[in-house]
């Protein structure tokens, strides 16, 4: 009898062992090298520009003088703040995506503690008192979705998401109160006195923005990988059945956790009011808490890692800005070869756990 072959796809993807660091680091160049050859057609055909006169535009939209330098250093920290305070949660599983309203919150309680207490106390003290505050009222922010989570095992990223419109509306709500000019808007805060806003170090304004996100991605690396705690959050990411049966307390790590990944978008809020921005808006965290997702997952919880993709997260939107002005490009040109460049980096990660093969036909009775 004939035999006949069985009906099999022609390629298989299959799971393969963890990656090592330099297949992973050329896997990465490969998809960023792909990524501009793919950008430069899109340039080229669709746009009739030079490719390289528009990536030299890029460079310098984030690094052509001094200020802009500055400006994306500045950006790259308080993204990689606002990622290290994801590593956390996103590490034992919990789905924070309430960063935007925890940054809110927190740069929220900044504000107020500058308008009223901004010409009253000395400005050391109370950018102490600000710092502490913000964290506060961020974690708390976090910690009520994490209370349900714990207790009742309702979807974090519901809530989180939820809690998000809720502290819009508390921003809103404050800055009519605040608006004595009935323009919808605080301004600057304490223009001439400038009470409350970071001081100069070194002679660069944004000297002490890089100093606190410097001690927090020491921290959180340390606590991540050399603490108990940290231990804990590893153990019930992968499975909260073996973290019960090492007899770990599963709510009260998620509690915890969740409380300091709050505390941390907290502290982003008030770098954002104290040392950037000084004013208080819907739009102070910028969407900056969906795009540290992004982050987070990329460099796959490492601080480290993640101060690297938030540069170049930083320098793809400083460089689309850029060519938009130098080219006359509309921002959906540039915002196109962004998307074609983090579409190839978030592909590199599909290469890096799964491998695709060709299926072998197997004849029916072997």
């Amino acid at each position: 009898m004939e035999k006949h072959m069985h009906n099999q796809p022609l390629f298989r993807i299959v799971k393969k062992d963890e990656s090592s660091l330099p297949t992973k680091i050329i896997t990465m160049a490969l998809a960023i090298l792909c990524a501009l050859l793919v950008s430069a057609l899109f340039i080229y055909f669709v746009t009739k520009l030079d490719p390289i006169s528009v990536y030299t535009s890029m460079f310098k939209g984030a690094f052509g003088t001094k200020r802009r330098t500055w400006i994306t250093i500045r950006d790259t920290c308080l993204l990689l703040l606002i990622s290290l305070s994801l590593a956390p949660a996103f590490r034992m599983r919990f789905w924070n995506c309430g960063a935007e309203g925890q940054i809110l919150i927190g740069g929220l309680s900044t504000a107020a503690l500058m308008i009223y207490c901004g010409d009253k106390i000395p400005t050391a003290l109370l950018l102490i008192i600000m710092l502490a505050v913000s964290m506060i009222c961020g974690g708390l922010w976090a910690f009520l979705p994490a209370v349900f989570k714990a207790k009742y095992d309702t979807n974090e990223t519901l809530f989180t998401l939820m809690m998000n419109y809720v502290a819009i509306q508390l921003i809103e709500f404050f800055v009519d109160f605040w608006d004595k000019k009935q323009s919808h808007s605080v301004g600057i805060i304490n223009m001439n006195s400038q009470g409350g806003w970071f001081p100069k170090i070194f002679g660069q304004q944004y000297t002490l923005n890089i100093l606190i996100v410097l001690i927090v991605t020491i921290v959180i690396y340390i606590y991540m990988h050399y603490s108990k705690k940290g231990y804990e959050i590893a153990v019930v990411g992968e499975s909260l059945a073996t973290a019960r049966y090492a007899g770990i307390n599963v709510p009260k790590v998620i509690r915890n956790n969740v409380l300091i990944s709050g505390a941390i978008a907290g502290l982003a809020g008030f770098v954002e009011v104290a040392g950037i921005s000084h004013t208080i808006s819907k739009e102070t965290a910028g969407g900056r808490g969906f795009t540290a997702i992004i982050v987070c997952w990329l460099a796959k919880f490492e601080p480290f890692a993640m101060a690297l993709i938030s540069l170049f997260i930083v320098f793809l939107g400083k460089g689309a800005s850029q060519i938009s002005s130098d080219f006359g490009l509309n921002e959906y040109a540039s915002n196109i070869i962004t998307g074609i460049i983090l579409f190839f980096i978030l592909s590199c990660e599909f290469f890096n756990n799964y491998k695709i093969t060709m299926a072998r036909h197997r004849k029916e009775g072997e």
